[in-house]
């Protein structure tokens, strides 16, 4: 449970310092609980100091850090068809991190080793219910990684 933008980013940033090339983290959640903050967290861990914004409009945005990051929102993709159109196949980089918005919509074309976050509005304005999984093997094996970081 984070209570402002703030601890949302810092819980974001401790996840961010455990992601390695080749990650790719689903985002899920409905409009406005968080998705982008949570984004922009995980990037500044990895060294991006550019601006994050949410790539709604342009569907991918990509930035440059420690790690590269590719930054993917999927929310205006209608069909499955659309999103193998837009080379999403080429999108997951293996000396990139990639954070895909919406990420429970097209969960069946992200890879079975994936990092899950689910963000959910709270009691109060800011209060953010967040749940992080690890799925796939690769994520079972750093499971005790994840809870210590996070």
């Amino acid at each position: 449970m984070t209570r402002s933008p703030d601890e949302t980013l810092a819980v974001a940033k401790a996840v961010g310092e455990l992601l390695r090339p080749g990650d790719v983290v689903s985002l899920a959640g409905d409009l406005g609980t968080g998705k982008t903050v949570f984004a922009r967290g995980v990037a500044r861990a990895l060294g991006v100091s550019d601006p994050v914004v949410s790539p709604s409009f342009t569907i991918v945005r990509e930035y440059e850090g420690r790690v590269p990051v590719v930054h993917v929102d999927v929310y205006r993709i209608g069909t499955f068809q659309e999103l193998h159109d837009l080379g999403f196949e080429e999108v997951v980089r293996e000396d990139a991190v990639t954070l895909v918005e919406w990420g429970d919509a097209v969960d069946r074309m992200l890879p079975a080793d994936r990092l899950e976050v689910r963000l959910a509005a709270g009691a109060g304005d800011d209060e953010r219910v967040i749940e992080i999984e690890g799925c796939g093997r690769s994520w079972r094996a750093r499971a005790a990684e994840l809870a210590v970081g996070a």
